[in-house]
């Protein structure tokens, strides 16, 4: 089964930046590369929401409004892993970010629902 390890994230300050790194095991390299993999994230009293994907052949990409032209995703899928380049943090950005693949049959504009396979997240926060 797929188990996914996100790690990365930390204290930042407004207009900072963090670099999230997700790590897939439990699969092959062929299936992973079938993945739009993605990451959402849940802030405090708010629901989950996706911030970025990215096509596994296509390559192409998709970001939330809330982060496009600030946050940056890429993909190495000979190590099975997603990246999430973040810049010009703000506060609104703080959450627990987890990485997850988009099921298949569905789209970024629905909110995800947490799967037994993803991981337990990486908290970003971003703060004075």
């Amino acid at each position: 089964q797929m188990r996914l390890v996100e790690s990365g994230g930390g204290l930042a300050q407004p207009g900072g930046s963090l670099k999230l790194s997700c790590a897939a095991s439990g699969l092959t390299h062929n299936d992973y590369a079938e993945y739009a993999m993605s990451w959402a994230r849940q802030a405090p009293g708010k629901g989950l929401e996706w911030v970025s994907g990215m096509y596994g052949v296509s390559r192409d990409k998709w970001y939330a409004d809330s982060v496009k032209g600030r946050f940056t995703i890429s993909r190495d899928d000979d190590k099975m892993a997603v990246y999430l380049q973040m810049n010009n943090l703000k506060p609104e950005d703080t959450a627990l970010y987890y990485c997850a693949p988009l099921p298949f049959g569905t789209s970024w504009l629905n909110p995800p629902d947490r799967q037994d396979y993803w991981g337990q997240g990486t908290q970003v926060t971003v703060s004075s």
